[in-house]
């Protein structure tokens, strides 16, 4: 069973199944519980503003703590909340700066906040004072439960790789009683900016294994401005071993790819690894989320739901250096799963409301999505922006239906076709069904939206489900 399936039986618990051919989606929820209780992750867009390269780790001791790279370019930053939503408003607690002079004295990047054996530890990078981009990792350790209080920090010093070149984005897991590093590199004699790399770790401050190179830019999507695989980030799921990485400059060619591995294999073997031959998250003009990468995961309030953190911008041109542009924003948005057991991405949704994906009660495993303007009803695929949607407050109590990833369309009911399309939307009205709900015309307290032979029409009243 997926994580998805699993949300999906959480979410329908409390709401209800009846009836057959209709469409479900949450009951409307008038208490005082958030976003993120009712549908998984919280909805702010920006979550945090000119903070990049973000990092939130798991629920630990009840809190999440979050650190991200901030556009100075000369601190390490952690707050803390127990919330992902109150990172938001978090204070933010400088636990290291750079020191004016010599090793470490230049750009400090993408920290990252890691529990490990009862201690927390901070990996990032940092140039030189007289050489800003001369990158290597440094390692941070603190005792004390609590990451934000700087008291506990101590600089424990570089570590280490095989050769003394750029490296930067170092993140680790533990796996099969074995823990790993990940990092981006330049190795001598290749013509790239930075390869993807994997070594085992003897302690959280040293390698025991000599590196493996996991993925190198060769692809269109990767050599776009300079050949980067960079900002690793690692989750394990369903059997496999799933690595995303950026790729390309740091303006709008930004974007996500995807390494997999079985989770039995040897991760230390170069073979064990694929990649997934497109970006999975990438650059949209409709959403208006420009460049997004350099992600990480975290797990949300419930204990189930995956949540991809990543920055971007909201706009496409920069003027100068885009690595001098502060506006790369920490974003959040759920996380998705196929049966197959592989994450769907998406794209970089926009801001707005709660997003959901709406299913039919006597068909739950399969998803209303848009095919061009027509609403059709299918199995699960591999494109997930296509089924999702937003339900928009309008006029008196009603709602529209908005889609996520072309915001310009509503669903629209013309002669008693259903269409997504631009125009003066439909208002529509969410009436609790059992574990769905009831789409109700508001203009029209006879009709619903219902599902039909594969597609969505109107006409008496079923029940959709949240998906």
């Amino acid at each position: 069973m997926t994580n998805d399936i699993s949300r999906r039986t959480l979410l329908r618990g409390g709401l209800g199944v009846a009836g057959v051919g209709a469409l479900t989606a949450p009951a409307l929820d008038h208490g005082a519980r958030t976003d993120a209780e009712i549908y998984g992750v919280p909805t702010a867009d920006p979550l945090i503003e000119q903070r990049a390269d973000p990092f939130i780790t798991p629920r630990t001791g009840g809190r999440y703590y979050f650190t991200a790279s901030v556009p100075e370019y000369d601190r390490v930053v952690v707050r803390g909340a127990t919330t992902i939503a109150g990172l938001a408003t978090a204070t933010e607690s400088v636990v290291w700066r750079r020191p004016a002079t010599g090793p470490m004295g230049g750009h400090i990047w993408a920290p990252e906040l890691h529990r490990i054996g009862g201690r927390w530890y901070i990996y990032f990078a940092a140039g030189d004072a007289g050489n800003v981009f001369r990158i290597r990792t440094y390692v941070l350790e603190s005792p004390l439960d609590d990451p934000t209080d700087p008291a506990g920090w101590t600089l424990r010093g570089q570590l280490a790789t095989e050769w003394d070149g750029f490296t930067l984005d170092a993140t680790t897991f533990a796996h099969r009683g074995r823990r790993y590093l990940v990092w981006a590199q330049s190795e001598p004699e290749i013509a790239v900016n930075t390869s993807l790399y994997i070594a085992e770790m003897s302690s959280p401050l040293a390698l025991r294994s000599k590196p493996t190179r996991i993925a190198t830019p060769t692809r269109s999507w990767e050599i776009q401005g300079y050949r980067v695989n960079e900002g690793p980030a690692v989750l394990v799921r369903n059997g496999r071993v799933f690595v995303t990485f950026s790729a390309s400059a740091t303006d709008a060619r930004y974007c996500v790819g995807l390494l997999t591995a079985d989770a039995r294999a040897d991760l230390l073997s170069h073979a064990s690894w694929t990649k997934t031959p497109d970006p999975v998250l990438t650059t949209n003009t409709a959403t208006g989320r420009y460049g997004p990468g350099h992600n990480s995961f975290t797990v949300a309030e419930d204990g189930v739901t995956d949540v991809l953190v990543y920055h971007a911008r909201d706009y496409r041109d920069i003027v100068g250096d885009p690595l001098y542009d502060p506006n790369r924003h920490t974003r959040v948005q759920r996380l998705y799963w196929h049966p197959d057991g592989t994450p769907l991405f998406g794209v970089p949704v926009g801001a707005g409301g709660p997003i959901v994906r709406l299913s039919p009660a006597e068909r739950g495993a399969w998803f209303v999505r848009h095919d061009d303007s027509s609403l059709v009803v299918g199995p699960p695929g591999h494109a997930l922006a296509d089924t999702q949607f937003r339900f928009v407050p309008s006029a008196g109590g009603t709602e529209v239906i908005q889609s996520v990833d072309l915001p310009d369309r509503h669903v629209r009911v013309v002669d008693g076709a259903v269409r997504l399309e631009t125009g003066t939307p439909t208002d529509f009205r969410r009436l609790p069904a059992g574990r769905g709900v009831r789409i109700q015309l508001a203009g029209d307290a006879t009709r619903y939206l219902r599902h039909d032979r594969g597609r969505v029409v109107t006409g008496d009243a079923s029940v959709f489900l949240l998906g």
